[in-house]
């Protein structure tokens, strides 16, 4: 990890959205320096499946070795942010940095999101970094090295990153957009620099989202925070970037990486808006350069045994497809990957399954034995197989019938394939990204 230099020392950092997450991660690390901290979050309450308050993260900074003031700030609400930057003027004596980290998310497509949520996204991430950065400015450029860093991806526009969730994809684009100008309109004055992680990053939202065995595939908060400490310890002539965590600590010396892992050696998922190798564990050794790691092992061990499996499968269940109706499937399709990939599955469900998911999924696949399929894991002890689902589906999913059985033997996730537009998700999004650890379940079945 990055080792602390004391150069935040009685700097007074304003950081959006810091009673939990990266925004405390954040706060902490400056705290180490002793700097100042301003916590201006909304959470004054506990929530009830949010841990941690503006008061509890306050108490964590001054631990830390940092001062602390908490400030209840709805970064909707314009007059809150004004109140919160006076009083941390009043209290500090001025603002140094500004960390617009606070954020609104919502994973839908254009029919599915609601205007109320399409307001959210737009008034947090647009609207809030930008009032909040109008209301730090003339505080900032009184400072010696002022930085404005706002938690946002590079502008990437390749239309896969706006198709499936068009409104989020505009609100965080909203917010680079703001370094972008901002960036040109203070050079000299105020550093303003975005940045964004390479792979997914563990935190309690993304455990309420994702559900239980997620962080698996994610990093630390640890990681952002060293890599806003390099950045916020920088002159102010380095502006105008659009900064990828991993990208810079290497560039910083950092070699190790595992340190921020939360499982170390497990595929890590990658973040939105960063074009990628769709299946970055199983790619041939040679693609990097380096011998092949033991996640690629297990994976290609893994295709083998389910490749087995659907061979045992098709000897013993013969080449007629019954589906949900006991009616009988074409005889092409009996025989086909998707068709023993839904076998595999029915096999495989247990009433734990039913109990623990509650959720019916179905597949509109395309291409060889395309139509129809579902799993249904909500009603009696579960099933599944081709046709609709016996009751109304909580999720419609839209591939292709080749990405599917990818999908299904660990060749290709299922957060990857809808964030590069291979998968398409209508309905119970919550719901959806739990199917990656449902194939999980399943696969350990094999």
């Amino acid at each position: 990890m990055l080792p602390n230099t004391g150069k935040l020392a009685g700097c007074t950092l304003f950081i959006t959205g810091a009673s939990r997450g990266i925004g405390k991660a954040i706060a902490l690390k400056a705290a180490k320096d002793g700097a100042n901290i301003v916590v201006a979050a909304k959470t004054a309450e506990p929530h009830p499946k949010l841990p941690g308050t503006i008061y509890t993260a306050a108490a964590e900074i001054e631990a830390a070795g940092g001062k602390a003031l908490p400030c209840i700030v709805n970064v909707r609400e314009e007059q809150q942010i004004i109140n919160a930057v006076e009083k941390a003027v009043k209290t500090f004596g001025g603002i140094d940095i500004l960390v617009n980290n606070a954020s609104a998310i919502s994973l839908t497509g254009t029919l599915e999101t609601d205007t109320k949520k399409v307001n959210l996204m737009m008034d947090v991430n647009v609207r809030g970094t930008y009032l909040t950065s109008k209301t730090c400015l003339p505080y900032l450029r009184k400072s010696k090295n002022p930085h404005i860093l706002n938690l946002s991806p590079p502008m990437n526009m390749n239309p896969m990153w706006f198709k499936n969730h068009c409104a989020y994809t505009i609100s965080k684009y909203g917010m680079s957009m703001c370094v972008l100008g901002m960036a040109e309109e203070f050079r000299g004055e105020v550093a303003v620099n975005a940045l964004w992680p390479k792979t997914a990053i563990h935190t309690a939202a993304m455990d309420m989202l994702g559900g239980s065995g997620i962080e698996k595939q994610c990093r630390k908060t640890d990681i952002l925070a060293d890599a806003a400490y390099c950045i916020l310890t920088k002159p102010k002539s380095f502006t105008g970037n659009f900064i990828i965590d991993e990208v810079l600590l290497r560039e910083e010396g950092v070699k190790d990486f595992d340190v921020y892992a939360i499982a170390p050696g497990h595929p890590l998922m990658p973040d939105f808006f960063l074009d990628a190798e769709i299946d970055v564990t199983a790619m041939k050794p040679e693609s990097h350069g380096r011998e092949s790691s033991p996640c690629t092992t297990r994976n290609n061990l893994f295709l083998v045994g389910a490749s087995q499996a659907f061979k045992e499968e098709k000897k013993s269940s013969g080449s007629k497809h019954e589906g949900p109706d006991g009616a009988k499937g074409h005889t092409e399709s009996a025989s086909s990957p998707v068709a023993e990939t839904f076998r595999v599955i029915q096999g495989a469900i247990s009433k734990e399954f039913v109990r623990s998911t509650q959720g019916v999924f179905q597949f509109e696949l395309s291409g060889d034995d395309g139509g129809t399929w579902y799993i249904d894991l909500k009603t009696n002890d579960g099933s599944a197989g081709f046709g609709k689902p016996p009751v109304t589906a909580d999720v419609v999913m839209s591939m292709s019938s080749g990405d599917f059985v990818k999908m299904f033997t660990g060749k290709l996730k299922p957060t990857m394939a809808f964030m590069s537009g291979k998968l398409k998700i209508k309905g119970n999004m919550a719901l959806a990204i739990k199917l990656e650890k449902m194939l999980t379940q399943f696969n350990s079945k094999l």
